[in-house]
Parts: C-alpha cells; sequence; structure tokens
C-alpha cells in the first residue's frame, strides 16, 4: 500500500469510529437512559455499519467484475430479489411454525436465493455474444426489479392487514435490534468479505481485459459465478436486517476511488468502512429531520443516490469514464 492509501484507509477508520460513537447518542429523544442505548441505539449503529460494509463491498466487486461504473446491487436488482425473499421468508416462518428451531437458517437461505436467482436473471437477460453492455444491464435491471416489485405489491394487495409494517421494513429501516439476527449476518458478512479481499488480484486483472484475464489463467466464468454468489449472500445478509437501501453500493466505490485509486486490495476495504459512514450519516439524518418521526433510512440514501446516479450518466455520455 502507498502513503495515500494508508492516509486514505487511517481517516476512514477513524471516521468510522467517531460517526459511529456519535449515532449512539442522536435520536429523536436527548434521553441517556443505559436501556435506550444497550437496546434501541446500540444495536441500530450495528446494523448501519454491518449494511454498510456489505453493501458497499458488493458494489466494489461488482463495478471491477463487470468493468460497469453503474452496477450495483440496487441497480441490477440483487437488492429487488433479496427483498421479495425477505417477503417470502416472513410468509413461510408465518405459516410454517414447525420450522421454528431452523427459522434463522431458512429466513437467510431463501433471501439469498432470491436475491443470487434475481442477480443471474439480469445478467444472463442482458448477455449478448459473451459481452454485457451498460445500457442493457441497466435495462435488464429494471426489469428484474420491476418483476419482483410486482410481486410484492400482489402482497400488499392479497394481504393488507400485514402490509404497513412490511412496507416500512422493506424501505428500509434499521429498527430491528435483534441480536440473533444481527450476529448471523454480521458472521456471513465478515466471512464474504475476506473472500471479496482475496478476489481482488483477480479483479484487477479482469478490469484490464476479459480476454487478458483468460490467457492468464482465469477461468472468467466460473469467477463472475463465485462472485455473484458471495455479492449476494452480502446483500441477503444486509437485507435481513435492514430492509432495502438503495445506492450505497454506486455512491460509495466511486467517492472512494477518487481517494485510495482503483486497485482493489485497497478499494473494497476502503470502500467497506466508506459505506459504513454513510449509511450511519443517513440514518442519523433519518432520525433527527422529522422528530419524534423518523424517515425509512432508505429514503434518504434514495435521495442521495439517485441524483448521483444521473449524474454519473449525464458523465458517461461525454467520456469513457470508469
Amino acid at each position: 500500500m502507498t502513503t495515500k492509501q494508508v492516509l486514505g484507509f487511517s481517516f476512514l477508520f477513524i471516521a468510522l469510529v467517531g460517526v459511529a460513537w456519535m449515532s449512539i447518542y442522536i435520536g429523536p429523544t436527548t434521553s441517556l437512559d443505559p436501556m435506550i442505548l444497550r437496546e434501541i441505539r446500540l444495536p441500530r449503529v450495528a446494523i448501519g455499519i454491518l449494511v454498510g460494509l456489505s453493501l458497499a463491498t458488493a458494489g466494489a466487486t461488482l463495478q471491477g467484475l463487470l468493468r460497469n461504473p453503474l452496477a450495483d446491487p440496487y441497480v441490477i436488482g440483487t437488492s429487488s430479489g433479496a427483498s421479495l425473499g425477505a417477503l417470502i421468508a416472513f410468509q413461510v416462518r408465518h405459516f410454517f411454525p414447525e420450522f421454528a428451531a431452523f427459522s434463522t437458517g431458512i429466513f437467510y437461505f431463501i433471501i439469498f436465493a432470491c436475491a443470487f436467482l434475481a442477480t443471474m436473471s439480469a445478467y444472463y437477460i442482458a448477455r449478448s455474444e459473451k459481452q454485457v453492455s451498460i445500457i442493457n444491464l441497466l435495462l435488464s435491471g429494471v426489469i428484474v426489479s420491476t418483476f419482483c416489485g410486482a410481486l410484492i405489491f400482489l402482497f400488499f394487495t392479497l394481504q393488507h392487514e400485514e402490509s404497513f409494517s412490511v412496507f416500512i421494513f422493506l424501505m428500509g429501516n434499521m429498527t430491528e435490534g435483534n441480536w440473533t439476527l444481527i450476529g448471523t449476518s454480521a458472521v456471513i458478512i465478515g466471512i464474504c468479505m475476506i473472500f471479496s479481499i482475496m478476489a481482488a488480484k483477480n479483479l484487477n486483472i479482469i478490469s484490464l481485459g476479459e480476454e487478458k484475464a483468460k490467457h492468464l489463467g482465469i477461468d472468467v466464468e466460473k469467477f463472475k459465478l463465485m462472485l455473484f454468489a458471495l455479492n449476494s449472500l452480502m446483500v441477503a445478509a444486509a437485507v435481513a436486517i435492514s430492509g432495502t437501501i438503495g445506492f450505497v453500493g454506486l455512491v460509495v466505490p466511486h467517492i472512494t476511488r477518487l481517494i485510495v485509486g482503483p486497485n482493489h486490495k485497497t478499494l473494497i476495504p476502503c470502500s467497506a468502512l466508506a459505506g459504513a459512514i454513510l449509511v450511519l450519516l443517513a440514518d442519523d439524518a433519518a432520525r433527527v429531520i422529522a422528530k419524534p418521526l423518523e424517515i425509512p433510512v432508505g429514503i434518504i440514501m434514495s435521495m442521495v443516490g439517485a441524483p448521483f446516479f444521473l449524474w454519473l450518466l449525464k458523465r458517461r455520455q461525454k467520456t469513457k469514464y470508469f
């Protein structure tokens, strides 16, 4: 790592610690009751960190893998698939209580399966003659997200008495506070991040072109399948505790790349830290903008991410930016 990269990583780590400490004491109430801090604020900060780490890591690896600066779990439909999976998992746990002993495992498996299926569907719809164009990927992501959204709204129509709580969750809400789910997601995200960092060398090679990667001995299609599964698992672990929070994986890697450069060995861990910071700040804003009411953090991120996406799209029309 260069001096600039070390300084960038150190700055992001210190900033994350500071923002996390601040987030513990921010909320619609100024009470510092230990129970509020322990049972509400601390789990919420833990969820924010985990969600930011996972979504930013997924975004950084997808952009390198597809050599597409617009690639993001939210844009290509992974998050929508995971949200549909969470909805199905809720219903399975509700209608089949006999699986209670295995409920956590089943819950995560269903979310992962739907996220992976959505990702692969978007990829293969966009793929043409072994190439994936940016426009095709965006369109296929819209198709997959729309289909998943239609199924979700069908649930709202058929199960309207339960729809409000599900709707709030799917909009991005970090108030779950279930330590079992938080711990499970932490283990999954930690393992996936380790494998993502281990894949950084191959990502650097693939960024030079798939043909060069094949000549250097990388099985590109097998590597893509592995990373798609890895990213789907990370997104599933995030959605399980927070619902759908979009654009983190789009915004963060671009900003981080300006700080530490394009080397994925540094870009991935730095993006993870920056993602955690961004999600915590968005959650802080969600708590205080309309207090005592709270805005779902997914809305805050969409308000930030959508204009950034448009700016990035316009910039690509003027230059071959990556």
